[in-house]
């Protein structure tokens, strides 16, 4: 039987890439665990191997029908995944504040009705103002990029209430991260995808310093904190890999590593207008919990090209760092 902190989950968002992987690690883990996952469109074929698994079609943008269903299952423990992409090409600055501001809050509402419900909210590394140096969980949240800014908004609001009404709360601030389930016009899917059609990969001049982290790894710090429960002191972790690599650098020892060909066209792209150009986590607080980030960024998007792109012939990398 599961620890009684642990007897039922609930998690959104698991259609993304880290909710996914988050919900595949926990069925894996922790097989006599309940969890709930709530989805606006349900795919039974992605956690069809995990029994402990149900899901929900519930939009959490629909107050009611969310909190119903938080109370109907009343869950230990939510994981809120659920957000807008980083560059939402089709959605409005309203609608993403309604998401992941307004919709975050209700679901906090929900769990302050549920007894000793941990509630571990999914933030972001793009909350914090430009730093020369790693970000530390302390260091301000100052952006005006729209997805930071809406996500540093829900996580100050979430801390502020879970300090009033003295509720267990964990903000996770993950970086980049990729693997299994991304998708999109993120970066590797994109990249892969160019290499897929032999078609040129335009991108920015990739001068950006970032911290690039196995979505597996993330997952699992996620799981870490879930089976840790009451922290005392440490209710925010950022994620990441704790390297400081150009972009560049980065896509280029990806491409080296799988032997990718692409005729990578540097600069064809604008740096997004409130993107910071240092970018990287200070991961001491998570890794004293014992987390390290092990695994081979190129090992990741090699699951990702396999998984996702299974005509293209790439080489497989070692799996750990």
């Amino acid at each position: 039987m599961p620890r009684s902190h642990l007897a039922r989950v609930l998690v959104t968002g698991a259609s993304g890439t880290l909710g996914y992987n988050i919900v595949r690690h926990l069925g894996c883990t922790h097989p006599h665990t309940q969890v709930k996952v709530l989805m606006r469109k349900p795919d039974p074929s992605l956690f069809a191997d995990l029994p402990s698994i149900e899901l929900q079609q519930v939009d959490i943008t629909d107050t009611g029908a969310m909190q119903q269903a938080v109370f109907d299952f009343q869950p230990n423990a939510i994981i809120h995944c659920a957000a807008t992409g980083v560059r939402p090409s089709k959605i409005g600055w309203f609608e993403l504040i309604r998401l992941n501001v307004s919709a975050t809050v209700a679901l906090f509402e929900a769990s302050c009705e549920v007894d000793r419900c941990h509630f571990i909210h999914i933030s972001t590394g793009l909350v914090y103002g430009q730093q020369d140096r790693p970000c530390r969980e302390g260091d301000p949240i100052d952006t005006l990029h729209p997805y930071g800014a809406s996500k540093a908004a829900a996580d100050c609001l979430l801390r502020a209430g879970a300090e009033r009404l003295k509720r267990h709360l964990t903000v996770v601030r993950p970086f980049s991260f990729t693997g299994l389930h991304d998708g999109g016009d993120r970066l590797f899917p994109s990249l892969l995808r160019a290499v897929e059609k032999g078609e040129p990969f335009s991108m920015s001049a990739g001068t950006q310093i970032r911290d690039f982290c196995a979505v597996q790894d993330v997952a699992e710090a996620i799981c870490m904190i879930l089976e840790e429960g009451t922290l005392p002191g440490r209710d925010v972790f950022n994620l990441g890999s704790g390297q400081s690599i150009s972009l560049r650098g980065i896509v280029g020892s990806v491409c080296r590593q799988l032997g990718l060909e692409v005729d990578l066209r540097l600069g064809e792209m604008p740096f997004h207008p409130y993107e910071p150009m240092n970018l990287v986590a200070d991961i001491h607080l998570a890794q004293s919990l014992g987390w390290q980030p092990k695994t081979n960024l190129a090992y990741a998007v090699w699951q990702l090209a396999r998984s996702q792109f299974p005509n293209l012939k790439v080489n497989q990398p070692e799996q750990y760092r």
